[in-house]
């Protein structure tokens, strides 16, 4: 009795965040928008109905297929949303309002000095100390 309500709660969440994801697909305006309406709500939907499965014929072979299903999408789906928003950007589908993409230089000088204040403090210091041992070593060899 409890299995089976837990089977058709997953399969009525599963369908309800399918259907919110086809309705965002219908009437949002455009390709990023409808993107993102498509990969979230239906991730979560298929997701909700692949552990309905589970659930349903346990840890079994099928129950398997539908854990190995969910991580497929958990996998795919993001990479794949990401994928289609930049091929928009890149044949220039423009973005609406004053939303804009961020410039490649910023990105690279975002992640220089983050991995600059993640170095430790012992590293950089290890660092200037061989440049100055082999500066003093091409001194001697002069």
């Amino acid at each position: 009795m409890v299995r089976a309500a837990v089977i058709t709660a997953l399969i009525v969440v599963g369908s309800f965040f399918l259907t919110v994801g086809t309705i965002g697909l219908l009437r949002l305006p455009n390709v990023y928008n409808r993107m993102h309406a498509t990969s979230k709500p239906t991730t979560l939907g298929t997701a909700a109905i692949f552990l309905a499965g589970f659930v349903s014929f346990g840890p079994g072979s099928e129950g398997l297929t539908a854990l190995i299903g969910i991580i497929f999408l958990l996998l795919t789906v993001p990479t794949g949303a990401h994928m289609i928003a930049r091929s928009a950007e890149r044949i220039g589908v423009p973005f609406l309002g004053s939303v804009t993409w961020p410039d490649e230089s910023a990105v690279r000088d975002a992640t220089r000095d983050a991995e600059e204040r993640s170095t430790p403090a012992s590293e950089m210091e290890t660092d200037s100390d061989s440049d100055s041992k082999s500066e003093t070593d091409d001194h001697r060899n002069e």
